[in-house]
């Protein structure tokens, strides 16, 4: 892991100095990515503080490692308010902000040989076992925040800067986003029925089923909570017609399925074992079955 992200700065260091080099001898990059920025005075900073403090961090340096980490992410920002007010700039915004996110990971594999999850199940979102009570009402209040949240607020916000900063790309598919949508919003209630009336629980950490939910969409897939949000950002993104509102989608079906599954299914294992191994051993994760699972 600590040569994964040391690797990364360095293939890092290689693309900032090319790309160093693109701004200087072609306009469309230096347009598209600086916008009307002086690129001198951008590179005066930006070379020592990217390219050279990457290239150190792949050398070994933790100490450049965070340099380079903490610069990506304040360029990404300013980039970000700059591209908003003035509309331009906005490829330099996105791969700057990509470049931030994945600087972090590097960051965290050459100083800690790891990415730190754990957090994300600590506190508030610990996994508990859920108390007696009304699991129906509590299950779909959240589905309602939820889709309030990731699939109403957060597209809305992504589609318009992505207007705002010159990325649109559009095209027709709204009749199929909208079928995509009936479809996966249908799945998401089946499942959410299942776990609050079978499983006697709730999709939050903080209240999980009391009981294996091996029944309904659960026999094809083992997340169709998951499956089912990811396909309908998937498909409100193409409602909008915004490329990055699909992008939204995939990339949080990564970050579910690296950061948040390993530690809800390490608490399923623990609670139910050879119960859940078995579940887990018959049924994907992400593709359905083709014959669903018995639910004896």
């Amino acid at each position: 892991m600590f040569r994964l992200g040391r690797t990364y700065f360095g293939a890092q260091a290689v693309a900032g100095a090319v790309w160093w080099v693109a701004v200087f001898t072609s306009p469309w990059v230096r347009d598209a990515t600086l916008g009307s920025l002086d690129p001198v005075t951008v590179a005066v900073l930006d070379v020592p503080l990217f390219v050279v403090a990457s290239a150190l961090a792949a050398a070994g340096s933790g100490r450049a490692a965070w340099v380079s980490t903490m610069w990506t992410a304040l360029v990404a920002l300013a980039l970000g308010v700059y591209a908003t007010v003035t509309t331009e700039a906005g490829w330099g915004v996105l791969i700057m902000g990509a470049a931030a996110a994945a600087s972090v990971i590097a960051l965290c594999l050459v100083t800690l040989g790891r990415v730190p999850t754990a957090w994300i199940a600590a506190g508030p979102f610990a996994f508990r076992s859920a108390k007696p009570g009304a699991h129906a009402a509590r299950t779909f209040a959240q589905v309602a925040v939820f889709w309030a949240v990731f699939l109403v607020i957060g597209p809305a916000v992504i589609s318009w800067l992505e207007q705002r900063w010159g990325l649109a790309v559009r095209f027709d598919a709204v009749v199929l986003g909208v079928v995509v949508l009936v479809l996966a919003s249908s799945l998401g209630v089946a499942s959410a029925v299942t776990m609050s009336t079978i499983g006697r629980g709730t999709p939050l950490p903080s209240a999980m089923p009391t009981r294996l939910v091996v029944a309904g969409p659960y026999r094809w897939v083992r997340n169709p909570m998951a499956v089912a949000g990811i396909v309908q950002g998937v498909a409100v993104g193409l409602i909008l017609s915004s490329w990055l509102v699909i992008g939204y989608a995939i990339v949080g079906s990564v970050l579910w399925n690296y950061a948040v599954r390993p530690l809800e299914e390490a608490d399923l294992e623990a609670r139910f074992g050879d119960e859940f191994r078995r579940y887990r051993e018959t049924v994907r994760c992400w593709v359905p079955r083709i014959t669903a699972r018995d639910s004896a």
